[in-house]
């Protein structure tokens, strides 16, 4: 017997619940920032997506403790947390290599890695909509994203390296992949400082203005000492010139993005690797945020083992993330969490605007599905950390390998309807946010 579906009105509360739980505070503390969040996300059903895993993972609850596909090892595996298809870019790693793969880890947790496939999914099918694409098309992309994961992560489990799967560079990639890499090339960290920053008496300091916060000294003074804790956190590897972190200046600024509205940052100006100006690092301190996935999940092994969410997204993005960025570290200020990396001069984010051509989406799509399932495999027994102990993407191929057909068709059929859902949802929020009944704002 199907299930009934909730009403407009039902699911109005539902959403401003599961907000208010997700948002409550952030939200008390900065309503400017939620408006301007909130405005992003009513202009289209994509940018609602986005905003909203902490609704996503609200409806996948009843999936925590079982679902096809899962056990007891893929029910528990490092994940990326907010898997959609505009999560991925380019960075530099750390071996000084333009990389294209997924980015943004401040949602990552532990657990079922199907909840990263379903998220993408429903991406695509919202992507696919935008685009005016036929639920087949739809159901055909879906199908490429599920056959290229499922290929690369038997690859990877049968012990495939080097050539056999390459990572996406500027020598192996190509399409929409190498188009990002090389606008990443063409960029410059000259661009980035004259962007950010002016020299004043010989020396490179933050400039006024574009949104950068003059901090008072009590502020500076706090900042530095969660600065000091942050040195500690990097690898021996990243401290081989200690001058690379002499600090500069400092600044504070307002997250007012999609995923960071409310929450508090600061940017760091450091010497970087040679004593010329054109070298100087931007670093970013920025409180971390409770990852959505994590409020449904109720292992006490894996909420106990991060000492806080600054701790939890650094681990998280050094498991899942090969070569990840050498300035990444984590600190504490004002006995909250902080995540530290560097401000990019490199990041280039897979933009869809101008993939249009049905071909030319699904060759992309199909990249997509091929980096998923590496970064997936990057977190496993081998990644030094003990709260993923077994080999991930072995555990992962056996799961479905015991049932190879079903494993696209449930990701198709997740896309259609929580594509669906979503877009219902986008108006219903709209409507909620445009007549007054989001509480705060």
């Amino acid at each position: 017997m199907p299930v009934p579906q909730p009403t407009a009105a039902e699911r109005g509360e539902h959403i401003l619940a599961v907000f208010d739980t997700a948002f409550g505070e952030l939200l008390a503390a900065d309503p400017a920032a939620f408006r301007v969040k909130f405005r992003k996300m009513a202009g289209s059903a994509f940018a609602f997506y986005r905003g909203t895993a902490c609704l996503f993972y609200a409806d996948l609850e009843q999936e925590a403790h079982g679902g096809p596909y899962l056990d007891e090892q893929t029910g528990r595996v490092w994940i990326h947390g907010d898997l959609h298809a505009e999560n991925f870019g380019t960075y530099m790693d750390a071996n000084g290599r333009l990389v294209f793969n997924v980015n943004d880890f401040d949602e990552a947790y532990v657990g079922p890695f199907t909840w990263d496939l379903k998220r993408l999914a429903a991406s695509l099918a919202l992507i696919g909509y935008a685009k005016a694409l036929s639920d087949e098309q739809i159901t055909h992309l879906v199908r490429i994203y599920a056959a290229s994961y499922r290929e690369r992560i038997h690859a990877l489990a049968a012990g495939a390296k080097g050539e056999e799967v390459p990572a996406f560079t500027l020598e192996t990639a190509d399409g929409a992949l190498l188009g990002a890499l090389r606008e990443a090339r063409a960029l410059t960290r000259f661009g980035l400082l004259d962007s950010m920053t002016e020299i004043r008496d010989f020396e490179r300091r933050f400039a006024a203005g574009g949104g950068a916060l003059e901090l008072d000294a009590a502020t500076r003074y706090k900042v530095l000492a969660a600065f000091d804790g942050y040195l500690e956190t990097l690898p021996e590897s990243s401290l081989a010139r200690p001058d690379s972190y002499r600090v500069k200046d400092v600044v504070g600024r307002r997250g007012i993005g999609i995923g960071s509205a409310g929450l508090p940052s600061y940017n760091i100006l450091l010497e970087g690797h040679t004593d010329a100006l054109e070298n100087d690092v931007v670093i970013y301190l920025k409180q971390a945020q409770t990852p959505a996935v994590s409020r449904h999940i109720t292992d006490a092994a894996v909420r106990e083992y991060f000492r806080h969410e600054g701790h939890r997204t650094v681990i998280s993005q050094r498991a899942l993330q090969a070569h990840a960025d050498p300035w990444l570290g984590w600190t504490e200020l004002d006995g909250a969490g902080q995540l530290v990396a560097e401000v990019s001069p490199y990041a280039v984010d897979l933009d869809w605007s101008d993939i249009d051509d049905v071909e030319d989406i699904a060759a992309t799509v199909a990249d997509l599905g091929r980096a998923t399932a590496t970064m997936h495999a990057a977190a496993d027994d081998s990644s030094g950390h003990s709260l993923v102990p077994f080999s991930t993407e072995r555990a992962i191929d056996a799961a479905i390998a015991a049932d190879e057909e079903g494993f696209a068709e449930l990701l198709v059929d997740f896309a259609h309807s929580y594509g669906a859902r979503a877009r219902a949802d986008h108006q219903i929020f709209v409507d909620l946010f445009r007549n007054g009944r989001i509480p705060g704002l």
